[in-house]
């Protein structure tokens, strides 16, 4: 019997206009110069701009980018097209999401990012990570009006997640089972032969089932400053993707400044060109205050610093802002029930 489920959801619903950074067109391209098509062609067919691949922060509409899918199948063949572009996603391809993702600690908190941060890549999916009993599901999302991403970009998402997993805990890592909402494809071999899991077509929802344990395993390549430096780029990116998120600014002008120790709100205010009332104002509009995003940020942090080695308590409390080493401990127990030593010791 599965157990109670925990569930890490996302900032904000799947909008109307979703767009995908045109990174991810570029390498649907490269897929389609290696079958031989003229991949330019099919873009303009499309009404892409071509000379936004070389911006690597332009995004393309997901209108765009679904007739683009029904031309690439329509001119390779090919039912298994989506799976072989993820092979052309290099670390780069989304931003600093590839980056923070390889840096993380389990897959687990490699995930936890994706679901963050997943509207760096594309905005036309909510994806969720839920934990039932000794598995974790992580759903890919749908948006619930408006045109849905074509099958084959949901099968190019779910080859790359499986890809950063071998990536990250080695090569014969395997999922429990990957469900897929679209039709089984004419080429279920390739799908069975690069997944290497049990498939489920025609599910209710796109979905990657893992084991737990394997999950929450640490992982030997996590660089947790890495990944703090790269998480702080990706918030700003969005910061500015949404610039009505306030509390994505708020959290990207905390994690750049707290080095320096705390900043005061009327400084974050200053940061964002924002008067201090009209800070406060957008914030309680979003049902949460300064003080709130102080903690929830320096707590996102010091999670992520204790998972590794690299730094000691002292660094961290610095990098935190905090003025001694007491009051990140007594913060940190606040937010966790024990003490920083405690938890990093705990297996």
């Amino acid at each position: 019997m599965a157990g109670p489920a925990t569930s890490l959801t996302p900032d904000a619903n799947v909008p109307t206009t979703a767009t995908t950074l045109t990174s991810w067109t570029r390498a649907l391209k490269k897929a389609l110069d290696k079958a031989g098509c003229d991949s330019n062609a099919l873009l303009r067919e499309a009404g892409m701009d071509l000379k936004a691949l070389d911006d690597p922060n332009a995004r393309y509409p997901l209108a765009q980018t679904r007739k683009l899918w029904r031309l690439a199948v329509q001119a390779t063949g090919d039912s298994a097209l989506g799976l072989k572009v993820a092979s052309e996603v290099s670390q780069t391809t989304f931003h600093a999401l590839g980056y923070t993702v390889l840096a993380s600690t389990t897959l687990k908190e490699a995930f936890e990012r994706i679901v963050r941060y997943y509207r760096l890549a594309t905005d036309a999916a909510a994806p969720r990570l839920v934990r039932q009993g000794g598995e974790y599901h992580f759903f890919m999302g749908l948006p619930e009006r408006g045109e849905l991403p074509a099958d084959e970009a949901v099968d190019a998402f779910a080859s790359l997640f499986v890809r950063s997993c071998r990536a990250l805990a080695g090569r014969d890592f395997a999922l429990l089972r990957i469900e897929l909402r679209r039709p089984e494809p004419a080429d279920r071999l390739s799908f069975e032969r690069i997944l290497r899991a049990p498939l489920v077509f025609n599910a209710a929802e796109n979905k990657l089932v893992f084991e737990r344990d394997s999950f929450e395993r640490p992982l030997e390549g996590a660089n947790p400053e890495l990944a703090r430096h790269n998480d702080a780029i990706a918030v700003r990116y969005l910061a500015r993707f949404d610039r009505d998120n306030i509390v994505a600014r708020v959290q990207a002008a905390l994690i750049e400044r707290l080095p320096q120790g705390e900043p005061a709100q009327e400084d974050i205010a200053k940061a964002l060109h924002l008067s201090l009332r009209s800070l406060q104002r957008k914030l309680a509009e979003e049902h949460t205050s300064y003080k709130e995003q102080l903690d929830a940020t320096r707590r996102e942090l010091a999670l992520s610093y204790l998972r590794g080695s690299q730094h000691r308590l002292s660094e961290i409390t610095y990098l935190l802002g905090f003025a001694d080493t007491s009051s990140f401990s007594r913060a940190f127990r606040r937010w966790t029930g024990v003490p920083p030593s405690r938890y990093r010791a705990t297996p």
